[in-house]
């Protein structure tokens, strides 16, 4: 039976007579709360997805950036090029006491009175002018201060302050080869500078 108090219906009577379960009535409520939890707690399973993914890209961006400051990758010059191992020529070819300009390699081949070779830089060492050489004078001189180096590149004449660098030089099978990736700064000339045929 419904009962009223006052103007009030008393339902859970009402709905007690009719054999309804309040409990039964009630659980829409908990499961539409539950699927939007659900929901909630899925958007924010993939949003956290996607910060995992961009982090774990950024983190691969951060390694590339890291090795190649750290180990940089050596450009490969072309052969017969500044950079690269040139192959100057056969032993015979060069008389004693001759120098040889390379313009590819930015060098002089020069080879000495005792046979010795040095594969001499171009470049003076006082301001980084092009130095020639004067067959005539039999050293090198540069154009801009008159500084001068002899045939093995010792300065004989300041402003410059050491010798002319030289590159690393070898031969193997009787062929002279430069290596123009191989720079070498020196104070001086000394005689273990100089290379030698091993066969001559």
């Amino acid at each position: 039976m419904v009962q009223r108090t006052g103007n009030e219906i008393n339902f859970a009577g009402l709905i007690a007579e009719n054999g309804a379960d309040v409990t039964t009535m009630s659980k829409p409520k908990k499961e539409h709360k539950m699927n939007e939890t659900e929901q909630l707690s899925s958007r924010r399973s993939f949003f956290t997805l996607i910060w995992i993914g961009l982090g774990f890209v950024a983190f691969i961006e951060f390694i590339g950036i890291v090795t190649a400051f750290i180990l940089p990758r050596k450009k490969r010059a072309k052969t017969g090029h500044f950079g690269a191992i040139i192959d100057v020529g056969t032993v015979d070819k060069f008389p004693k006491e001759s120098v040889t300009a390379f313009i590819r390699g930015k060098f002089y081949l020069c080879r000495l009175k005792d046979g010795g070779f040095l594969a001499v830089s171009r470049q003076c060492t006082h301001l980084g002018c092009t130095v020639p050489w004067s067959d005539k004078e039999k050293k090198f001189v540069c154009p801009c201060h008159a500084s001068a180096f002899d045939i093995t590149g010792e300065v004989i004449s300041p402003p410059a302050p050491r010798a002319l660098d030289i590159y690393h030089l070898y031969i193997e099978n009787n062929i002279v080869k430069v290596d123009t990736g191989r720079r070498v700064k020196r104070s001086g000339f000394h005689t273990d500078q100089v290379v030698y045929n091993k066969k001559a």
